[in-house]
């Protein structure tokens, strides 16, 4: 049986919308776990939701040089943390999983876990960061080890406009994952709309050349009210326009800055997306724990979902 989800996904007349969010760090304990949640789905109840999305926080140093501008800390199970959203909201919960650290025997018993004691639905599977290092199972294995899987998972993948802009084959990649068996994917956070677009059209015409229809794309949204926080965007391979910086930076309000930014960027993808067919979703998140930029993710969320509900109810009627 799909998941709620997955029936959700298939309507390509309406947006699907999500809030992402991260597991507390490890050494937080149940009394605050709690504390934390209702917080987190408190700030839910005002805003339509269609789920939330919970990210497998990596320790990324193999990636880049450049110091963390914050520093890794290991988190909770983000199963553990996916089952209590979704028992205290009752909302679908994506998780995110990284796959590379164990053998395709692990990640086959860790399947089995999520699914039966954990009640974990909706997947995206993440790969290793870089690929250098100790890399157990590569993705595309760890894609294989699903699909032998028992359990029908609604299955996600990543998308990085930003590789696209570098090697001009990320289309190819969402071709390869959607054989793989992905249903959707979810995008890095946007801040160079010009990158997304150009790998969507490219996505979407190759799409039309095999005679396929284009599979869901969700696109990520995240305010920046910072230097410190640009600085980590950046460091987490998010590219970020030169003048866009210095609009940001330079503002007075930087994050009300930033929010325009992101409504201007989505405006821009949509006149390229909906017209080719690509069915869109969007993923508000907060990259950092200041409530600053807390709050304004769900300013931002109320902003872009409207934006979107506006241009697809315009292209029904075209």
């Amino acid at each position: 049986m799909k998941s709620e989800l997955a029936r959700k996904f298939q309507d390509i007349r309406r947006g699907i919308y999500f809030i992402g969010t991260t597991p507390p760090r490890s050494s937080i304990q149940e009394e605050q776990l709690q504390e934390i949640s209702q917080k987190l789905l408190h700030r839910l109840e005002d805003i339509e939701v269609d789920g939330l999305i919970v990210y497998d926080i990596q320790d990324e140093t193999s990636r880049i040089d450049k110091p963390r501008p914050f520093p890794f800390m290991e988190t909770h199970d983000p199963r553990a943390w996916s089952k209590r959203l979704h028992l205290a909201s009752e909302k679908p919960v994506v998780t995110y999983k990284s796959v590379s650290s164990r053998s395709a025997e692990e990640f086959s018993g860790w399947l089995t876990e999520a699914w039966e004691d954990y009640g974990i639905r909706d997947l995206v599977l993440v790969g290793s960061p870089s690929s250098e290092g100790d890399i157990k199972l590569p993705l595309p294995k760890a894609y294989q080890t699903l699909a032998s899987s028992p359990h029908n998972f609604n299955l996600g993948g990543v998308t990085i406009a930003e590789r696209h802009a570098k090697k001009g084959d990320e289309h190819l990649r969402l071709i390869k994952k959607v054989s793989a068996g992905c249903d959707f994917f979810i995008s890095q956070a946007v801040y160079n709309p010009q990158a997304t677009a150009d790998l969507i059209s490219r996505y979407a015409r190759s799409c039309k050349e095999e005679g396929k229809n284009p599979t869901r794309i969700i696109l990520t949204f995240t305010p920046c009210g910072s230097a410190k926080t640009l600085d980590f965007m950046e460091w987490l391979g998010i590219s970020v326009p030169e003048a866009t910086k210095h609009r940001i930076l330079d503002s007075e309000t930087p994050l009300e800055e930033s929010i325009k930014i992101c409504r201007n960027a989505l405006e821009q993808i949509i006149e390229v997306a909906l017209p080719l067919g690509v069915p869109l979703g969007l993923n508000i998140e907060s990259l950092t724990n200041r409530k600053e930029e807390i709050d304004a993710s769900i300013q931002l969320y109320r902003l872009l979902k409207a934006t979107l509900d506006l241009k697809l109810a315009e292209q029904a009627l075209i």
